[in-house]
């Protein structure tokens, strides 16, 4: 895919609607509401990477209640022929095919590489890569196993999605944000990702959310980047293409 001039690709993540009450979400979601109506003009992709919701999860005919003023924006950006891709994270892992029939968004559950005008991406949420995090991993492989879902979509949604959104604020295993300090290149999981996946194939950027904290990491001597995106609780940072440089950027409100 090409950039065209005057055009950017722009790349969200860590919204976390929902949390930590309803009341509070909806200041945020107002925010980024805005936000997705200022880049419409000048959108040629939008990513959005995960934990847009702080929980959610789709039975057969029910989805969480609320977001209709996000999915709404989404729908309308979508509609006018903006491409918009979604990377589950690991609020909204158990997300299903919701998206991809109701807006026509591909929803993605690993990493996936782009090319932007000869540049190339890796693009994903980032959580339980590298190494560590094993407490993390460890609950992520039972909340993805099909059985654990199969036993969640049998408790009614009432008591189910409520349950869920309790765990989801108070576990900050469950959130994989207990810390949100840099930790130095060698102690920071992503990055030490990044270095392994450049042994054996070049990228340009990597470009993951996850860690709630804006960074933007020179790699090796051939310019590759990390990037994380911080996060729209505390940070409201967001990423920028221009089909040369990538740029973080913090939104305020006008």
């Amino acid at each position: 895919m090409d950039v065209p001039q005057g055009k950017n690709i722009y790349f969200a993540s860590d919204q976390h609607f929902g949390a930590p009450t309803p009341e509070l979400s909806s200041i945020r979601e107002a925010k980024f509401v805005q936000w997705l109506d200022g880049i419409k003009q000048d959108a040629a992709a939008l990513f959005l990477l995960g934990d847009l919701f702080d929980f959610w999860f789709e039975y057969k005919t029910v989805v969480p209640k609320g977001f209709i003023r996000v999915l709404g924006k989404l729908a309308e950006l979508r509609d006018s022929g903006i491409p918009i891709y979604f990377f589950v994270g690991n609020h909204d892992l158990w997300m299903s095919d919701y998206f991809e029939k109701e807006l026509n968004i591909p929803v993605y559950h690993t990493n996936q590489e782009f090319t932007f005008n000869n540049k190339t991406f890796l693009i994903g949420h980032g959580d339980g890569l590298g190494p560590g995090d094993k407490g993390y991993k460890r609950m992520k492989k039972v909340f993805t196993n099909p059985f654990s879902k199969w036993i969640f979509r049998w408790l009614h949604p009432d008591i189910g999605v409520k349950l869920a959104q309790y765990l989801s604020v108070k576990n900050k295993l469950i959130s994989g944000a207990d810390d949100v300090k840099f930790l130095g290149e060698d102690q920071e999981w992503l990055v030490l990702y990044c270095k392994r996946k450049l042994e054996t194939k070049a990228y340009d950027f990597f470009v993951f959310g996850h860690r709630h904290l804006p960074m933007k990491i020179q790699l090796n001597a051939a310019g590759a980047e990390y990037i994380n995106l911080g996060d729209w609780i505390g940070y409201f940072t967001y990423g920028v293409f221009d089909g040369v440089d990538f740029n973080l950027k913090e939104y305020h409100t006008k």
